[in-house]
């Protein structure tokens, strides 16, 4: 997978927009993503999926300000993965670099504050 741009709002991953947040995996983007542990916090509850794939390097896109919060216990179920917490313009430039480098890359993230 590879993001297209990004832009506060709005995302391109593979040639498809999307205006909500969103999780891309190795084979499919999720969006909508709702969250039930509250609409500006990163919860295992809400990133089973990612936590399930197991990859090799997880990417956690903040917001544009970075006003997502990451919870302790999302990053000790994630323990075996290498997990980048970063704004998500920035989350968007390091998914895509791991992508090029063949890494198996999947990504949770925040689309606008």
């Amino acid at each position: 997978m590879r993001i297209d741009s990004y832009s506060f709002g709005r995302i391109d991953v593979d040639g498809v927009s999307y205006s909500e947040d969103v999780i891309i995996l190795r084979n499919r983007v999720v969006s909508p993503w709702w969250r039930d542990a509250g609409g500006h916090v990163f919860a295992p509850l809400d990133l089973a999926d990612v936590i399930a794939a197991k990859s090799e390097a997880v990417v956690l896109g903040t917001g544009s300000f970075g006003r997502v919060k990451v919870l302790p216990e999302l990053l000790q179920q994630l323990s075996g993965s290498e997990v980048v917490v970063e704004r998500t313009g920035r989350a968007v430039d390091i998914f895509n670099r791991l992508s090029d480098d063949g890494r198996d890359v999947v990504a949770a993230l925040h689309l606008t504050c």
